[in-house]
């Protein structure tokens, strides 16, 4: 069982990516083992999806030790609110 929750795996990435918004939901019925993550940040504008992939496997480098799946939504804040607005 890994000792991570989403408030854990959220503050992680907000210390570690210049994020707007930061979503975090443990998908593993609570034994911390599974989470999706939803990311907004500017620093992702003009990235790549792969890289902005990476950035955030970077910034859980650690968790991701004990984490076994990580579902990964990183958006830009002009992505994010089109898709909002649909």
């Amino acid at each position: 069982m890994s000792s991570h929750t989403e408030e854990n795996v959220r503050s992680k990435l907000l210390e570690r990516v210049p994020a707007e918004h930061v979503e975090v939901v443990d998908e593993s019925d609570g034994c911390g083992a599974k989470f999706s993550v939803l990311i907004v940040a500017k620093a992702f504008e003009g990235v790549p999806l792969l890289e902005r992939h990476r950035m955030v496997n970077k910034a859980l480098e650690n968790e991701l030790k004990e984490i076994h799946a990580l579902s990964i939504k990183a958006r830009t804040p002009a992505q994010q609110e089109r898709i909002q607005s649909k």
